[in-house]
């Protein structure tokens, strides 16, 4: 009997370990709290145009790599209408798109669009997309087998709460291509001056 009573007192005497689920409940309380109190300040929309410029300017990148690598041209065509690119391998490079030739698509977030709302245009042109060559009743950029693009050019991308409002300049960015080398540079519009980003 006096072992059992002196085990007890020695396992309350060691210091103990872990939290009790009230100390969890406060935590998860005071953290409930903080993102509540953050979350309205998250602005989510910047981040889908941030996302989305770098995936439409990888997404072109790509294109003009499979251009060098496969020796044939890449079209690029920018419907505008539903807010995605199409890129298609025109494999006997007759400047359409035949049933055998892959296509792939990529799409604007929701809430992102082709154009630039209030802030100025840059020296590629108004927009919303500035290249002049139609395919498919698109505008299109075509990439060719030495990487060269068909066209200097570029668009614009905002937010539907910039174009809804007239204002939210800095939700506008840019990419421009060059003919010469097929490389695209971003920009990023911060009041009063458009930045490059890339």
């Amino acid at each position: 009997m006096e072992t059992a009573d002196k085990g007890r007192q020695d396992m309350r005497n060691q210091p103990r370990s872990g939290f009790t689920m009230i100390e969890m409940l406060i935590v998860l309380v005071v953290v409930g709290i903080v993102v509540a109190m953050a979350a309205p300040k998250i602005d989510t929309m910047k981040y889908r145009l941030e996302s989305d410029m770098q995936g439409l300017g990888m997404a072109l990148m790509a294109a003009e790599r499979q251009a060098i690598t496969e020796q044939h041209d890449v079209i690029v065509t920018f419907d505008v209408g539903q807010g995605v690119i199409h890129i298609i391998g025109d494999k006997n490079n007759n400047g359409i798109k035949d049933a055998n030739e892959r296509t792939r698509g990529v799409a604007l977030s929701e809430g992102v669009v082709f154009g630039r709302a209030t802030a100025p245009a840059r020296p590629m042109g108004p927009g919303p997309v500035t290249f002049t060559k139609m395919i498919g009743g698109f505008p299109a950029l075509v990439f060719h087998r030495d990487g060269s693009g068909s066209e200097a050019g570029g668009f614009y991308l905002t937010t539907t709460r910039a174009v809804a409002s007239g204002t939210r300049p800095e939700d506008s960015r840019a990419i421009e291509m060059e003919r010469a080398t097929g490389r695209g540079t971003w920009y990023r519009y911060g009041p009063p001056v458009w930045r490059r980003a890339f």
